[in-house]
Parts: C-alpha cells; sequence; structure tokens
C-alpha cells in the first residue's frame, strides 16, 4: 500500500509544524511507500520509505510557479506510483488543486482540518473529500455528514511525566499566540497558591513577541514571577513533571480547550465552571472551554 500525503510545512525546526514529520514517519510503518508534497521544506528527518517534494514557498518562489510546481509533482508521482489514498494534512488546498486528477487514478481523499477559520478552501475541500477528520466536534468549521472526530493524534508518550518536584507543577506546550489562552492558566494560578507553571513554547518567526510582553507584564501583575517559568522554544525533549489530583473537585468541569489534548497522561487542570468567568472576563463574548 502507498500513501500520497500533501502538507503545509516538512521540517523538523518549524516553530509550529515540526510535529508533522513525527506524524509522516508514524504513517511510514503502516504503508511501503509514503510521498509528500509540501508547501515548504526544511531539515528532513524522515524514514527511509518516504520521499519529500516542495514546491517551493521555502525559496521565495511566487503563487503561480508554485502552483506550476504542484502539478508537475503530481502527475509525475500519480504515473510512477500507484496510491491508495490521500492525506492532505491542513492542506484543504493542495487537495482541491489535485481533486480532478486523483479522480482520475481513484485515489480518495481525507483531509485534516483542526482550525475555526471559515476559510474557501475548506468550506470547499468539504465536497470533494471522502472523508474530513479533526480533533474536536467544533474544530472544524462547516457542517458535514464527513466529519469524523478523531482527537489529536498526540504522541502522549513524549509528554508522560519522569522524575518529581515538590509541589504542583504545570506545564504547558504550546507557541505564545493569543489563540492559545495562556492568561488564563496564569489567572487560574493565583487561585493555586501552592503550584508553578512552566511555558513552553516561543514567539513564531514572523510574529513581534507583543503577546509575550503582555504575558510577562501579567505574570508581575498577578504576582506569579517565582511561579512562572519561561523556557522558550524547545527542540528536545521536554519532560513535565508529575501533577496532583484535580485542585477543584467538581461534578461539573471545563477544560482548557488549548490545554487538554496535551494532558492526556497526566491528571488535567480542572476549574468548577462557576470559576471560568471570573478567570477570563472574555468567556461570555468568546467561550474557550469546552
Amino acid at each position: 500500500m502507498n500513501l500520497l500525503l500533501f502538507n503545509l510545512a516538512t521540517d523538523t525546526e518549524d516553530t509550529i509544524f515540526a510535529f508533522t514529520t513525527a506524524w509522516i514517519n508514524e504513517l511510514a510503518r503502516h504503508y511501503q511507500y509514503v510521498d509528500v508534497i509540501t508547501m515548504r521544506a526544511g531539515r528532513l528527518e524522515t524514514a527511509s520509505n518516504v520521499r519529500v517534494f516542495s514546491v517551493g514557498k521555502e525559496k521565495g518562489y511566487s503563487e503561480p510557479k508554485r502552483a506550476a510546481n504542484f502539478y508537475g509533482i503530481l502527475n509525475r508521482l500519480l504515473r510512477e506510483r500507484r496510491y491508495d489514498a490521500c492525506f492532505a494534512h491542513m492542506m484543504p488546498l493542495f487537495a482541491i488543486m489535485g481533486a480532478p486528477l486523483l479522480a482520475a487514478y481513484r485515489v480518495p481523499i481525507t483531509i485534516w482540518y483542526n482550525h475555526k477559520s471559515r476559510h474557501w478552501t475548506a468550506r470547499y475541500g468539504r465536497y470533494i473529500a471522502r472523508r474530513i477528520v479533526t480533533s474536536a466536534p467544533d474544530s472544524f468549521p462547516f457542517p458535514t455528514p464527513k466529519l469524523r472526530v478523531v482527537g489529536q493524534a498526540a504522541d502522549t508518550d513524549f509528554y508522560t511525566p519522569s522524575g518529581s518536584r515538590a509541589g504542583s507543577s504545570i506545564a504547558y506546550v504550546a507557541r505564545l499566540s493569543p489563540v492559545k489562552y495562556h492568561e488564563t492558566l496564569l489567572r487560574a494560578l493565583v487561585e493555586l497558591p501552592d503550584a508553578r507553571a512552566v511555558l513552553v513554547g516561543g514567539t513564531p518567526p514572523g510574529q513581534d513577541s507583543t503577546y509575550e510582553q503582555y504575558l510577562r507584564d501579567l505574570t508581575a501583575e498577578l504576582g506569579l514571577v517565582d511561579r512562572i517559568e519561561f523556557m522558550g522554544g524547545k527542540r528536545r525533549k521536554v519532560c513535565a513533571p508529575p501533577m496532583p489530583a484535580p485542585p477543584f473537585p467538581s461534578t461539573s468541569v471545563r477544560v482548557g480547550c488549548s490545554i487538554r489534548p496535551r494532558w492526556r497522561p497526566c491528571p488535567a487542570v480542572c476549574l468548577p465552571s462557576s470559576a471560568i468567568p471570573a478567570l477570563n472576563p472574555c468567556w461570555q463574548a468568546n467561550p474557550i472551554f469546552c
């Protein structure tokens, strides 16, 4: 069996999409060959049965040239190998562009889309895909009977705690971006006087550090300077320390969407639903908890 995979970025040093290399290598264990067409490529650390072809965004190619490269690569690969499936990771654009050719070769398309953005590519991608997969019921913005909720596909072994530390420790692994709502965790720590937090992740390239500075200022304002550690971006394995039982036992609990998928091996940081509006003033207008 052979797999064709469309990817947004294939680069082990990418601050957002480095994890896709692990996905590709895991999929490669189940296929004879995996061929990847990616929008941009960087440092590659793929399995021996994986080939990666970039359309050239990392080289500064224009959109017309990238489109021409995409069709050239796809045409060549479809003539060279028979594919049993096409998996488009956050690339409904490539799925739409390639749909006529893939249909001619009877290659079914599965699109992974995990974003609230109602982008036109997601809107029309649902019509050409056999399946749409996403991490949570509200992570695909358009209704479709093709949707399958499969979770985050996080490598839970990677985040398994090792060793021990005094007190309660929380590790939050995410880029420093407003959509990750780090401030909610910071405000929650005010209610957890014995807890500390480690923020693993930095400001993505191309974005200013306004949000990071806001978090640092908020840390000082809340009196948490001695209990918050900003570690920045990390490529090597970072093990989270063990956590205690949920600090706020409750029969009605909400767990932060940005935090929850990364914490399956550990007890969740839970708050009574009544505490959420106080911790996050924008709760009513922009709910961030499931």
